[in-house]
């Protein structure tokens, strides 16, 4: 059951607009803006879900997803599902090769809070 959530995520306004509904839905939201930390606070802390963006200032979303899902390590966020959430519209192989590595791919554009709400409910 998804309780707890890491939002990576650079844009404040998206951001806190996701951690607010989220919160009013019951869940525990951490909101970082920085690829380097977020991917610090998925590795040292135990999330349930992580939604990633894909542009982010100092570490792409992709290279975050690779160390998590791909590194030589091993899988460092063994028991967290990830989503990748972004405008970011990438070729079918590059989005191909992500979701193979994530547990969804969404357009936030296309994604509502209350839609998100939907979808993360559904993958308990």
């Amino acid at each position: 059951m998804i309780k707890t959530i890491l939002i990576i995520e650079d844009d404040t306004f998206i951001g806190e607009m996701y951690v607010h509904s989220l919160q009013q839905a019951g869940y525990t939201v951490d909101l970082i803006s920085s690829g380097t930390e977020g991917l610090q606070a998925a590795i040292s802390k135990k999330y349930d879900l992580i939604l990633l963006d894909i542009i982010l200032p100092d570490k792409k979303g992709t290279e975050i997803l690779q160390e998590l899902r791909g590194s030589e390590k091993g899988d460092l966020a063994p028991d967290s599902r990830i989503i990748v959430l972004t405008n970011y519209e990438q070729d079918d192989d590059s989005k191909l090769a992500m979701q193979n590595k994530a547990d969804g791919y969404l357009i936030k554009a296309d994604i509502t809070p209350r839609r998100l709400i939907e979808i993360i409910a559904s993958l308990d």
